[in-house]
């Protein structure tokens, strides 16, 4: 063990230097999935502050500042150290001196050069293929804006199984289903009730647990993409034909293995046009229609709790 000088400064290791780098890589990996924004920026951070503190601990003695000398095994005064004791096979003690005018041997200049080119080759191999990896996820996130036509085309206390593409551009992958009701006019105001077909067990589709009409389905022309909409009467709610979930009406888990209400779509209404939001998720629904009190939460995956004690198994939610 090293001893105790009270005379001198003592800097850390240069092991914490290697650990702190090591930290700051772990935390942008980690941040790439919680929060790109915020966590990502603090790794890259801590990653290059101790990466620069690793590099320089390294090379400082080619740099010609003040090195400790070797210290003996067993404690004792750097002072004591014979340098003839130290036998010539050991460590720098076995390279030949430099000459007069050169700052480091050869060797190490070799070493070096052969570490720096193995370095550039492997980030010209790596980030390509780390980048086709990691940052098609992050491209096109989020819930954009649907267009779902006229409010005229959605009479006051119908429901219609509402059929359309998120994203128009990428096909049937976009595909969506809503179950849309108008509530009437709440404080002034239209209200809807949207609540999406994603059972809140696995995300299979939910069926309404009712007649359909499909003769009397239509076409309506969005501004990005056609609408289907087919009137529908969900008298006795909505069931999970996969697994048995069943839910009312507005959403509620009744029976079955879903661990809270369907998910529901945010709206607004521009220039007489109903216009789809964002997602978000619902623990369950006091009353109904537009006198309804919903408990929303910010939207989460299927199977997910979002109250109760049972959510503190899922902290964190990935990027959607």
């Amino acid at each position: 063990m090293e001893p105790q000088h009270g005379d001198r400064p003592h800097s850390p290791g240069p092991s914490v230097y290697p650990i702190g780098f090591a930290a700051g890589i772990a935390c942008i990996l980690v941040g790439l999935i919680i929060n790109p924004k915020i966590v990502a920026p603090i790794g890259g951070a801590i990653a290059i502050l101790f990466g620069f503190l690793w590099a320089r601990d390294a090379t400082k003695e080619y740099r010609g500042e003040p090195v400790h000398p070797m210290e003996p095994e067993l404690g004792g005064p750097p002072e004591s150290i014979d340098a003839a004791a130290i036998p010539a096979d050991r460590g720098e003690a076995a390279m030949p001196e430099p000459t007069p005018g050169e700052r480091f041997p050869r060797s190490r200049f070799l070493e070096f050069s052969t570490l720096g080119l193995g370095a550039g080759i492997g980030g010209l191999v790596t980030v390509p293929a780390l980048g086709f990896m990691v940052v098609p996820p992050f491209r096109k996130q989020g819930y954009p804006k649907v267009d779902l036509g006229p409010v005229a085309n959605f009479p006051e206390g119908k429901w219609f199984v509402t059929k359309f593409f998120m994203h128009p551009d990428l096909g049937e992958v976009s595909h969506r289903t809503a179950y849309i009701r108008n509530n009437g006019l709440l404080d002034g105001k239209p209200s809807f009730t949207i609540i999406s077909n994603r059972c809140a067990h696995l995300g299979c589709p939910v069926q309404p647990n009712g007649p359909l009409q499909p003769d009397q389905a239509k076409l309506v022309k969005g501004k990005s993409s056609d609408i289907t909409m087919i009137p529908a009467i969900p008298a006795g709610g909505y069931g999970c034909p996969c697994h048995g979930g069943q839910y009312d009406p507005e959403g509620n888990r009744t029976a079955g293995p879903p661990v809270r209400a369907l998910d529901r779509y945010a709206f607004d209404v521009v220039n007489g046009r109903l216009v789809l939001g964002t997602p978000y998720s619902v623990s369950h629904v006091d009353g109904e229609g537009k006198n309804a009190k919903i408990h929303a939460y910010k939207l989460t995956g299927p199977g997910q709790h979002v109250d109760g004690w049972e959510q503190i198994f899922y902290p964190i939610q990935p990027p959607h």
